[in-house]
């Protein structure tokens, strides 16, 4: 599958917050995210929408993307009809009037190949917003104006989707590669976007800020615990309402949004059904045993407890106390009107509505399958466990290969190489704005043995 095809549309992020706990009053500790009213909803629905439905009206129609991208030979999803001949990040549906088109999906951000495995909902850490420029021709102008001017109607498939396309996506460059642009693309459809209406305007109804704010996309699994969405906790009531978030590329409207809601029960009660994924090797279960008597001493205040006693406990930590770079939640404020829009739109609308609260600090996740989630923190800046827990030894500048085999299982993340000077965007430079691998140095007071015991305590979970 070509890169500019496969790369072209990411969706927006998770990550947030499921269960009661008492309010501190204190702003100088950690504040409690009471939780919201959710909808219920079949599982197994949810799924078969998520890989086969329509939540996108506007897609390449699927001659063309066969002719551009071949026939997918891997059928990880193991689906049927053309949605087997497409990637496991692309659905292939039919449009009102009758064209077969290839949307992309949430799979895009949220599906990750691992040891050569495909895992639903681990969060993609592999793609590359990096070359931007290098990438932006989704579709050539000489295609564009062959469809226009031999198949008008296979045009007006693609229309919506190419224009928020070529609007949006030459804006989402990162520094480096293996962060998500989520964020940005969320920023940019919205001042796109009548808040009321959903209509888009080809004119930026908003004033657009230049940064390109990086993360690194949250397992899906954590959701279930969770009260809140993003890592900021920001994302506050109906979870619907923002995972169905992606339908904003191509919406026409907002009786069309109304429709792509009603699936949207059910795709939150599948992502709820997802299990965390095994550690695959060996664990000492005395050097296990350990770490859950260190861990729960150090940092089951904020993370919770797991095993026979689980309990979550939807912790926003401040600022002061985490120290970890702060540019992601600080642009809420800084860009009040994007809030302002959210609050004000359709998605802050109806019986099952959903808001955004600035926070000052980020939501502590819980942490089911932390094993394979790797890099971390909210930026993706740190690349292994062992170096969270010991912030000497966290790289400066470092990069990865990206083969999803060339993992280290004993520090727990991905293996890399340091340099001492920045050396080009295959290099993560933790010295960039919104880059920063500081703060969560809880760990450092630990021993060496201290560390590996909560490790191999960690690959339990």
């Amino acid at each position: 599958m070509k890169t500019s095809t496969a790369t072209f549309l990411i969706l927006f992020f998770l990550v947030a917050s499921t269960a009661f706990v008492k309010f501190f009053n204190n702003g100088d500790k950690p504040t409690a995210i009471p939780p919201s009213k959710q909808r219920s909803g079949d599982a197994a629905k949810g799924y078969n929408y998520l890989i086969t439905g329509d939540f996108l009206k506007s897609g390449l129609p699927y001659n063309y993307f066969q002719l551009l991208n071949g026939k997918d030979k891997n059928n990880y999803l193991q689906r049927t009809g053309k949605n087997a001949n497409v990637g496991h990040d692309y659905n292939v549906v039919t449009n009102a009037e009758g064209i077969d088109i290839v949307i992309p999906t949430c799979l895009q951000c949220h599906a990750q190949m691992f040891n050569d495995s495909l895992y639903v909902g681990l969060g993609n850490s592999m793609m590359d917003f990096s070359n931007i420029s290098k990438q932006s021709n989704f579709i050539s102008n000489t295609a564009v104006k062959a469809m226009q001017t031999f198949s008008p109607k296979s045009y007006n498939a693609v229309k919506a989707l190419l224009t928020s396309f070529q609007t949006v996506y030459p804006s989402m460059e990162t520094e480096v590669r293996g962060v998500n642009a989520a964020d940005r693309l969320a920023t940019l459809l919205v001042a796109h976007r009548n808040p009321q209406t959903l209509e888009w305007s080809n004119e930026p109804l908003l004033d657009i800020p230049k940064e390109t704010i990086p993360t690194d996309v949250p397992a899906w699994w954590m959701l279930k615990k969770k009260n809140a969405m993003f890592y900021n906790g920001f994302g506050r009531g109906d979870f619907g309402r923002f995972l169905m978030l992606s339908n904003i590329l191509t919406v026409k409207d907002t009786a069309e949004a109304a429709e792509v809601f009603t699936h949207f029960g059910d795709v939150l009660a599948f992502i709820k059904s997802i299990k965390a994924p095994k550690y695959p090797y060996s664990i000492s279960k005395d050097l296990a045993a350990e770490g859950e008597t260190v861990f729960t001493n150090t940092c089951s205040k904020c993370h919770g407890t797991y095993g026979a006693n689980e309990n979550y406990p939807n912790l926003l930590v401040p600022e002061h106390i985490i120290q970890t770079d702060s540019l992601l939640f600080k642009a809420n404020y800084q860009n009040a009107q994007f809030i302002d829009w959210f609050n004000k739109s359709w998605y802050a609308q109806g019986d099952y509505a959903a808001k955004l609260e600035p926070g000052n600090g980020y939501v502590a996740p819980p942490l089911d399958g932390i094993w394979i989630t790797a890099p971390y923190l909210h930026n993706g800046s740190v690349p292994t466990l062992e170096a969270m827990l010991n912030s000497k030894t966290r790289p400066a500048i470092w990069s990865r290969t990206f083969n999803n085999k060339d993992y280290n299982f004993e520090q727990v993340g991905w293996n890399y190489k340091t340099q001492t000077a920045p050396n080009g965007k295959k290099y993560y430079n933790t010295a960039l704005p919104g880059y920063g691998n500081q703060g969560h140095r809880f760990g450092d007071k630990l021993t060496d043995k201290e560390r590996r015991a909560v490790i191999e305590y960690l690959k339990t979970l």
